[in-house]
């Protein structure tokens, strides 16, 4: 029987910290960049994204005043899916949500520390999220995957602007010395006397991985090109890893054609075994993302035996499967993955949306959990708590981020014991987003032995102080 309370409690007054905090002032903007090539994943097309920036102007109790910045891609196509709703459809609705949650932030008066903060605006996001759907008449709700997604680049902000006013990296401040109250005032009693920032590293990795994503329209080689791009970057999987020294890749997959899903990996894994690789580089590793499209946890398991039995030398660098179904679980026999998981770990990812559907993935055979920035710094890390206490895996994913989100994304997985790999990829489809940004953080932005370097993430807050092109507030 689950221990874990399936609800927050209420959380034990206690004397406030005079490092808490109160927003003073939020300021948000939006860029449109076009991609460079069009992505597919689960049956979608991706060929240009919305970045949302907020800056949080915040003051301390003793009246010290700082600034914290926070960026995401809203990326509606992914964390917005309806059909019934078209895509300019369900970007309107997630801009008008980042409108009322500029000012839900702006009227949000009270002090606290960033994890408080961040609970706090979650639950008012997503009353927001209704009001949204309601005033928009809207045929299909922001779902909650949206809303968090549109909050992230806020709480990002408040999380950025706490950590420069204490004049400390974010991941030094989880902890008693900064925080009022510890996990038991939002996940229950059975976390009590455990803190946000326990199991996390206070300083980051120097090094991980960069995990390149393929594309289900993606050349593998030059044969497979239709028209080049011409801009002087990789026009296929064979120049990309010969280009940034690659050893690790996410391959995206159908879900619904087991020999197109079979031969896709195999055609892959001959590039790989071909490709020209640094001399010394390590083993080669697949993530494989179905993106939700697996039409059965039958499929899966078919599509795992076959790949063991057609390419067993494919199927051994196999690190995890990500998110094979719906984002909906299946709380039935149907949505159990135990047997799939026997053969491969199995995370989840669209279907991380709190606790409940933690709680829910643990029970239906799930292994680990996939943590994206994109869902909010504070999510990341009650989910992280949550996870290591059931006993299942982490890992790090993407959105597609560039810029600051790509920082606040290399921050989280550096960060954390035991993640030794990052999925990066806007520097394959839309780099026009990351100009201003490279000159800051050559080592993560521009890629050439297979890693990313992570070592410079030491500055205070978040770390990704913007270029001064990206000013909001004057």
């Amino acid at each position: 029987m689950n221990t874990l309370a399936p609800k927050p409690v209420a959380p034990v007054p206690r004397p406030r910290k005079s490092t808490d905090i109160r927003i003073r002032r939020i300021a948000t903007s939006c860029a449109d960049f076009a991609f460079r090539t069009p992505m597919k994943f689960g049956g979608m097309v991706l060929d240009r994204v919305t970045v949302l920036n907020v800056e949080c102007e915040a003051a301390r109790r003793d009246g010290r005043v700082g600034r914290g910045f926070g960026s995401m891609p809203l990326c509606n196509v992914w964390a917005f899916r309806s059909g019934r709703l078209s895509d300019s459809q369900t970007m309107h609705a997630m801009k008008r949500l980042a409108e009322h949650g500029s000012r839900l932030c702006a009227e949000h008066s009270e002090f606290g520390d960033p994890i408080e903060l961040g609970v706090a605006l979650e639950r008012q996001f997503l009353a927001a999220a209704e009001a949204v759907s309601h005033e928009l008449n809207l045929a299909d709700p922001i779902p909650p995957l949206a809303t968090l997604v549109t909050a992230s680049a806020f709480d990002a902000a408040i999380h950025d602007a706490f950590g420069k006013l204490q004049g400390l990296s974010c991941y030094r401040t989880y902890n008693p010395e900064f925080l009022n109250g510890d996990l038991s005032a939002h996940l229950g009693p059975a976390f009590a006397g455990e803190w946000p920032g326990d199991g996390w590293l206070t300083a980051p990795q120097p090094r991980l991985a960069l995990y390149h994503a393929v594309g289900a329209l993606d050349p593998l080689t030059d044969g497979d090109v239709a028209r080049r791009v011409g801009d002087g970057l990789p026009e296929t999987l064979a120049q990309w890893i010969e280009r940034s020294g690659l050893t690790h890749l996410k391959i995206k997959l159908n879900g619904d054609d087991l020999a197109w899903d079979l031969a896709r990996v195999s055609a892959i894994h001959a590039v790989a075994e071909t490709a020209r690789r640094a001399p010394g580089a390590r083993m080669w590793r697949y993530s494989l993302d179905f993106n939700e499209c697996c039409r059965s946890v039958g499929y899966l398991v078919e599509f795992l035996r076959r790949l063991a039995e057609a390419a067993p030398a494919a199927f051994a660098r196999i690190e995890l499967v990500e998110q094979p179904m719906h984002r909906e679980l299946d709380p039935g026999p149907a949505g159990r993955v135990h047997e799939a998981a026997r053969l491969c770990p199995i995370v989840i990812d669209e279907s991380l949306t709190g606790l409940d559907s933690i709680l829910l993935a643990h029970e239906l055979g799930y292994s680990g959990v996939a943590l994206k920035a994109c869902k909010g710094q504070t999510q990341s890390l009650l989910m992280a708590a949550v996870a290591r206490r059931l006993g299942l895996s982490l890992c790090v994913q993407d959105l597609g981020c560039p810029g600051a989100s790509l920082i606040h994304s290399a921050g989280l997985a550096a960060h954390l014991p035991g993640i030794d790999s990052l999925e990066s990829n806007s520097r394959q489809f839309c780099p026009a987003a990351n100009v201003g940004w490279e000159n800051r953080f050559p080592g993560i932005f521009c890629v050439s032995d297979g890693r990313i370097d992570t070592s410079a993430l030491t500055g205070p807050g978040l770390g990704a102080v913007p270029p001064a092109t990206l000013e909001l507030l004057r």
